[in-house]
């Protein structure tokens, strides 16, 4: 199955390291886990119309948990952090945060 631009970029990632990243324009996304680091460039680039300088990926494995006698897990997931280049453009979706 081919995946759409849109389809590799689940989510933003909300912290207050993420946020103070954004003044270097380093902007943190939940992506697809089977994405490749090609892939995810090009659809930060069609999705916001921006140029991406570097980009850095982390599988996360999802921490333990305990409800009561039952043990689960959070889901893994893998996590992309994209560096702009100078002359680009920032990003508007992140602007009001």
């Amino acid at each position: 199955m081919k995946l759409t631009s849109h389809d590799i970029i689940r989510k933003p990632v909300i912290t207050e390291k993420s946020m103070a990243d954004m003044a270097d324009k380093k902007y943190t996304f939940v992506v697809d886990k089977h994405a490749t680091k090609t892939e995810i460039k090009k659809a930060v680039e069609v999705v916001f119309g921006v140029k991406v300088a570097e980009l850095k990926t982390a599988n996360i494995t999802g921490k333990p948990k305990r409800v009561g006698v039952h043990f689960g897990k959070r889901p893994d997931y893998k996590k992309a952090i994209v560096k702009l280049t100078e002359d680009s453009k920032t990003i508007e979706f992140f602007e009001g945060m």
